[in-house]
This record gives C-alpha cells, structure tokens and sequence, in this order.
C-alpha cells in the first residue's frame, strides 16, 4: 500500500513550524556572539570539579531563608475566622 505524497504534506509542514518561546527566551545579544570552543572531552573529564566559595555558599543560603520564610507565610489559614462565620451563614436568596 503506497502512501499518498498528499497525506504526507502536512506532516512535511510540521517540521517548518518555528518556536517563539525558545527564541522569546535569549538573551539579548547572544545572536550576534560567537559559539563557544568545543573542547576534548578528556580536557572535560580531567578537570576539576568546581567547588562553591564562601561567597556563594552565603546567598544560596540566604535564598533559602527567604524562601522558607515565605513558605511559612503560606501555611497560616487562607480564610479568616469572620469569614467563615459569614460564609457558613450561606448566601441570602430570598430577593
């Protein structure tokens, strides 16, 4: 059974399809930037393993406090005492 060459258009088309979010997501001037030197992977494997410095080490860590300080701000009720009273009341339909 032969395919016909119209019902493989579309998946032909497919392919040309462009992708604005990967192009929305450079940074401005990396176009005009040359590609960065491929090295051999034994220069890769042989090099030593980065290791973060005091200075580093302090921001992650004050990331983190930031973060686990807003995550304690979210686990206090979402709705307030009043308002639940009032809600529980129901919704007044008598009008």
């Amino acid at each position: 059974m032969r395919l016909s060459p119209l019902l493989l258009l579309p998946f032909a088309l497919l392919g040309c399809a462009t992708f604005p979010e990967l192009d929305a997501a450079r940074t401005p001037g990396v176009a005009s930037q040359p590609f960065p030197a491929l090295l051999p992977i034994e220069d890769l494997i042989g090099a030593p393993v980065p290791r973060a410095t005091p200075e580093l080490r302090a921001g992650i860590e004050d990331r983190v406090a930031g973060l686990r300080s807003r995550a304690a701000q979210l686990q206090g009720p979402v709705v307030s005492d009043s308002d639940k009273v009032r809600m529980d009341g129901g919704v007044d339909t008598s009008e």
